[in-house]
Order: structure tokens, then sequence, then C-alpha cells
């Protein structure tokens, strides 16, 4: 089931909610428009670049990525994998997003070694590694002087909080205009995170929102209603500049945000 929306009255760029049957479903709906993605980027570039995300719902997409029929529909020597976010933890710990994404799809695919872009989250210093993680970016991006990058496709998770990547309600990342990542403080975690920022996103050809469950459901309602009570909800804010916004959202998440039976509330 799709629910499309046209430019609503609060400038929002158009957007396209995606309601799936359960998580698996999800998963491979996401991945259905992962492939599309690619297939459309290598064309036209020769190569896809793609921002990873972290969680347990973009972990279902990277199962369906790695297995039949996904994986062999992919031109692996053609994708780029970089990360939204990452935790300031070693590649092998266990809330590491570059294990997880590891795990469950980089080992069990074709793509070339250079061709996955972690965040060093090791580092000691954690503000060191995020100006290397951007040089990094420069380097593979090159954008003219004072522009920015354009992912082919960014991949998301939103919390029950509103935050996407990890950009947390409240943080000075928000306010971030010229860095392409940090890593602020995340009080509430009591730790350091590595995030782009929302420029970064906001130059995305493509951003895929994944989310699934009941607890969800309050804040994606916030999020894709242009009544929301409060516009500074940090998902609300990444609205790619001539680029695509979706959501893949389980039939749990959609239909208590209630965005089953009608549209009026979709900007």
């Amino acid at each position: 089931m799709t629910l499309s929306s046209k430019m609503g009255d609060s400038g929002d760029p158009p957007k396209e909610i995606v309601v799936c049957l359960d998580r698996e479903d999800l998963g491979r709906q996401a991945a259905e428009a992962f492939v599309k993605a690619a297939d459309e980027a290598v064309s036209l570039r020769r190569r896809f670049s793609v921002s990873l995300a972290g969680g347990s719902t973009p972990r279902t997409l990277y199962r369906k990525l790695a297995g039949r029929p996904f994986a062999e529909r992919i031109p692996w020597r053609a994708v780029h994998l970089f990360w939204g976010d990452e935790r300031a933890v070693p590649p092998d710990h266990p809330e590491s997003n570059y294990r997880m994404a590891d795990e469950t799809l980089i080992s069990k695919v074709p793509i070339p070694p250079e061709n996955v872009h972690r965040i060093p989250g090791e580092w000691s210093d954690a503000d060191a590694a995020a100006e290397a993680y951007e040089e990094a970016l420069r380097s593979f991006f090159q954008p003219p002087t004072g522009k920015w990058p354009s992912f082919d496709l960014v991949l998301l998770g939103i919390g029950p909080d509103g935050h996407t990547a990890s950009l947390f309600p409240g943080s000075p990342a928000l306010e971030e205009k010229a860095r392409w990542v940090v890593a602020p403080y995340v009080e509430k975690l009591n730790a350091r995170r590595f995030t782009l920022t929302l420029p970064v996103f906001n130059h995305a050809r493509q951003v895929h929102f994944l989310a699934a469950g009941k607890e969800k459901a309050p804040i994606i309602k916030e999020v894709v209603s242009k009544d929301a009570l409060s516009q500074e909800i940090p998902a609300r804010l990444i609205r790619p500049r001539g680029g695509k916004r979706l959501f893949f959202l389980d039939r749990e998440a959609a239909g208590l945000a209630g965005l089953m039976d009608s549209k009026e509330n979709l900007p």
C-alpha cells in the first residue's frame, strides 16, 4: 500500500508513505527501492553512493539486500557505502553500526573493501575522527568550493524522541552550517556520537526513512504532519533540496499514526 502527497503549504518536499505489512515486507519493499536507486545512479553517474543507518529496522533491509533475489541485482563494484552516524567504539564492538552492517550485508556480498568507508569510531580523539571522515567524504565527492556532497541514497531511522542518525533534540549539531561531520556529546546517552550534519542529509538525491513498531507511531505522526506541535523534531528537519523523501513504515507504525486510511494530515 502506498500513500502519496503533493507539496504542502509548509514548503516541505513531496513525500511518499509506503505502508508495509510487517518488518519483513518493509525490508523487501525498501530493498526494491534500493535496487532501483542503484540502477539509476550507476546508469547516470557510474557509481552509487549510500549512507547507511544503524538500528533494528535497517538490519532487516540489509539481510534482504544480502540474499536472493536482491544481491544478484546490485552492481556491487559500483556501490560505495558510508555511514550517517556511528558510536565512539571499535568496529568489532557490539554497538558499532559498522559491525551490524558488516555482519548482515557487507561480508556477504562482493563489494570491494575499498568501497566501504567507515567512520573511525575507535579513535581516542573524537573531533579528529570526525574531521578525518569529513576529509574522506570530500575526497570522494570532490564538490566545488562551498558546495555540499550529494549522496545518491541516505537511509535513516527515527527514534521515539524524533532523533535521526545521531541528531538528537536540542543538540548543537542541529545548528551546524559548515561542517559535514561532527562528534556531539549526547547528554541523555552520556556518550559522544558521530553524525553527518543536516546540510549533508538535505543535499541527498533520495532519503529513505525506515520505521516499524507501535512505539514509533506517535513520533511518525509528528514527523509527517504539517500541523506538528514541534517544528524542531530532528527527523522533520531532513528535507532534501530537490531530492525525494520516502517513509517505509510497517502497519503498526502507520496505523497508529493515523496514516492508513486518510491522507488529510500529510503535507
